[in-house]
């Protein structure tokens, strides 16, 4: 599959950025035959990717589906991580990728960045409860199926989008992958990019941090038990690292319905979460007590700690979901 091209959006993301930086310092033979491009809204940034054998295109934003359409019908593999709750630059990015098969008669690919808070219960308001021991596994049970009858429940963006995934591939005739992490952290690959415009940090642990320090300790909500998975962005960039690798030797990888697959390499519960961050704050003299303490798990709080996120509803959707849920 030589002269093959790969598309990666938000390369000057967190996530995004670590997958390119990942790709582009690959060994695997394939991998280096690649031709990498990505999407960028500022000449600055372009000019700096371009510098590392990327080809920087200029765009408006993800609404410009149009664009997007245009721009993956000339690649072979696309790889997005922009924004798991845009629905509508999925979708076009996967119409691209068809009008590319159709052009080529060669398989193309779709990697869709996603996260496991499309699986998560809502312990507070009890809108859904997962039954005790409840444990999703990729290759034991169809995710999609499950999510498909989640969206029935009660829609949620980033699902909302998963589902439009499969189904848009399913109809194209495009191999779609989606790939959900948990919590992801540590510092971003696109580090070796040397531009501070290039973000390097994650959400949920910034986040809690920033909690912290404007309430005086850590924080968690409810009695925090509720458990969920963690996986290091160096760990989750070598993941998408062997799924390229692969689909490029042609392998036969479940795709579509079957294609959904977990990142994960070790769990926590949020109660956990919070003393390591207090502990953490302590020790560097940001925070004057180790201690954790809970919060009161009311829309008000959860709309406090998210900073307004969205309306109060979403943003309590949202916070229950991201950081109380199991």
């Amino acid at each position: 599959m030589a002269n093959k091209k790969a598309l990666v959006t938000a390369a000057t993301g967190f996530m995004g950025g670590s997958f390119l930086a990942q790709l582009l310092a690959s060994t695997d033979p394939r991998i280096k035959e690649l031709s990498f491009s990505t999407l960028v809204r500022k000449q600055e940034q372009a000019d700096v990717l371009a510098a590392q054998g990327v080809n920087a295109i200029l765009f408006s934003g993800l609404d410009d589906t149009d664009f997007l359409r245009r721009v993956a019908s000339e690649h072979d593999i696309v790889i997005h991580s922009a924004h798991g709750f845009h629905t509508a630059s999925s979708k076009a990015l996967i119409e691209g990728l068809a009008e590319r098969k159709k052009a080529t008669g060669q398989d193309v690919f779709f990697i869709q960045t996603s996260g496991t808070s499309n699986l998560g219960d809502f312990p507070i308001t009890k809108r859904h409860v997962h039954p005790p021991g409840r444990v999703f596994r990729d290759r034991d049970e169809n995710i999609y199926r499950y999510m498909v009858s989640r969206e029935a429940e009660t829609p949620y963006g980033q699902r909302t989008t998963d589902v439009a995934v499969v189904e848009t591939g399913k109809a194209t005739g495009v191999k779609t992958y989606i790939v959900m992490s948990p919590i992801v952290y540590g510092a971003g690959l696109s580090k070796s990019f040397k531009n501070q415009s290039f973000k390097n940090r994650s959400f949920h642990g910034p986040f809690m941090i920033q909690s912290a320090l404007a309430k005086g300790q850590a924080v968690y909500v409810g009695d925090g038990a509720e458990e969920w998975g963690h996986v290091h962005i160096e760990d989750l960039a070598a993941f998408y690292e062997i799924l390229v690798s692969k689909l490029l030797a042609g392998e036969d990888l479940p795709e579509g319905e079957h294609g959904v697959y977990f990142a994960s390499s070790g769990t926590h519960t949020w109660k956990e979460f919070a003393e390591a961050t207090g502990k953490a704050g302590y020790e560097v003299g940001a925070l004057k007590t180790p201690e954790a303490v809970s919060v009161p798990p009311t829309a008000e709080v959860f709309v406090k700690l998210l900073g307004g996120f969205g309306t109060p509803e979403q943003a309590a959707m949202l916070a229950e979901v991201g950081f109380a849920s199991r």
